[in-house]
């Protein structure tokens, strides 16, 4: 079976998504490596079904991360045995895309996001530019990539005049849920980065007008250090508690506790916009009714099942008439989750395992002599 080296920025321990696909075509038979850094702080790597490598870097943000570790991961490339590399997002692309054509191998991009529109990027327009050279060069010359929704692979599809497929980001099927955390009030549950744009700056400030509810931060970031002072300055120390980094095996045992899930993406650039997060997918695994936002994805999902509120607005006003909804009115909350109990049997990566498989068979059954990256 081919050998496949997936390249990510991040240093594994956290990344379910990765995780989930590595194991797949692991289980599939491929030989997968998954690569990323090494951080100061990252944690010992938990055994999985396939390879994993990290690569130290001095530089741990910043333009002079990116250079260092995209030239680090050059490096490493040139000298491994690998028949496809997978690239997820523009921050590994180049070297995936640099060895392959060098070495006549196949290059697979992995559009996790928009990445050219996030937040972080698009605000910043040198940056900005920068990326979308490197997107304009690489993407239209590969014949193989995907991408976590329709609406984006539509996006790109018209943008860089190559087919994508759609392979959602999506959890297993949890069976019997997990016991859950014994808490005495309700949880306001939030998984993911502590980064901008998130709108966990309104969550927290609306947990101000909620009574007999906490809410429960999942995850570090950017934002870690000031969303902290804003909930000391607003004096929620007794409503807003910080769980810091979580496994991924751990976050299985506490979002079945939440009562409320939050994915609260600001309209800030198209990759918002247009995302279609994985947590969302979480909160409907574990029969959890979440608060997301009327952007398109969302709302094509609520149409084949309603599991979310869904928000026109984003204030801090908005997000607590939304909590107390769901708090207060039992009806629709018991609606809510069973239609996630229902969905569920539907968004699960079983069923979405099988287009990712597909899509690797699609690149075996080409020609061993055609070599188009």
């Amino acid at each position: 079976m081919p050998r496949i080296i997936c390249t990510v920025t991040n240093d594994l321990s956290y990344d379910q998504r990765m995780i989930r696909i590595c194991t797949s075509l692991a289980r599939a038979g491929y030989a997968v490596t998954l690569v990323g850094r090494q951080r100061r702080a990252s944690k010992p790597l938990r055994p999985e079904a396939f390879e994993q490598k990290r690569l130290w870097c001095y530089f741990e943000k910043g333009k002079l991360f990116y250079l260092e570790y995209n030239l680090r991961l050059l490096l490493w490339l040139l000298f491994q045995p690998f028949d496809i590399t997978c690239s997820i997002d523009l921050d590994t692309i180049l070297p995936g895309f640099i060895v392959c054509r060098l070495r006549g191998k196949v290059c697979v991009y992995d559009a996790h996001e928009y990445f050219t529109e996030t937040p972080e990027v698009e605000r910043r327009p040198a940056v900005k530019r920068a990326w979308e050279w490197v997107a304009r060069f690489t993407i239209p010359r590969l014949r193989y990539a995907y991408t976590v929704g329709p609406a984006l692979a539509s996006i790109f599809r018209e943008k860089y005049g190559v087919p994508f497929a759609v392979i959602r980001n999506v959890p297993a099927r949890q069976g019997e849920a997990p016991l859950p955390t014994q808490v005495s009030e309700p949880i306001i549950f939030y998984q993911g980065a502590l980064n901008e744009g998130r709108g966990l700056e309104y969550a927290i400030e609306a947990m101000q007008s909620i009574d007999g509810a906490q809410l429960w931060l999942a995850g570090e970031g950017d934002l870690s250090a000031q969303l902290r002072e804003q909930m000391q300055k607003l004096g929620l120390e007794h409503k807003v508690k910080f769980l810091g980094f979580v496994l991924p095996h751990e976050l299985q045992q506490l979002t079945p506790a939440a009562t409320i899930g939050l994915n609260l993406l600001e309209n800030r650039g198209l990759s918002y916009y247009y995302s279609l997060a994985n947590k969302a997918f979480d909160y409907v695994q574990a029969a959890v009714p979440s608060i997301q936002m009327a952007f398109p994805e969302y709302q094509a999902l609520n149409r084949q099942y309603e599991v979310f509120l869904l928000l026109e607005e984003l204030s801090a006003e908005a997000v607590a008439a939304a909590i107390r909804e769901l708090l207060d009115n039992g009806e629709r909350y018991k609606r809510l989750q069973e239609n996630c109990r229902r969905a569920s049997e539907v968004w699960n990566w079983e069923t979405e395992e099988q287009l990712l498989l597909e899509f690797y068979r699609k690149i075996q059954s080409r020609s061993s002599g055609d070599h188009l990256i």
